[in-house]
């Protein structure tokens, strides 16, 4: 991977920096997981965050990075 799993909010927006690719990505979402489960929070109340409403996704993008998400959760466990 071109990208090292970030560890903390300020090295995931770092990656706004950097072209956006597959990598970046991948690394981005490892990232969140990585941080929000060392807070101690579960996968249930980060798929809360990730399906609440915002401007940048519709609510069928919205799952579809929720069960993403969930998908690498679970190979991190």
């Amino acid at each position: 991977m071109l990208y090292p799993i970030p560890a903390s909010p300020q090295e995931i927006v770092a990656l706004h920096q950097k072209p956006i690719d597959e990598e970046m990505v991948a690394a981005a979402i490892a990232g969140v997981i990585k941080i929000v489960s060392a807070k101690g929070q579960s996968l249930e109340q980060l798929t809360v965050q990730l399906l609440a409403d915002d401007s940048l996704l519709d609510m069928q993008q919205r799952q579809w990075l929720s069960d993403l998400v969930a998908n690498v959760w679970e190979s991190f466990t």
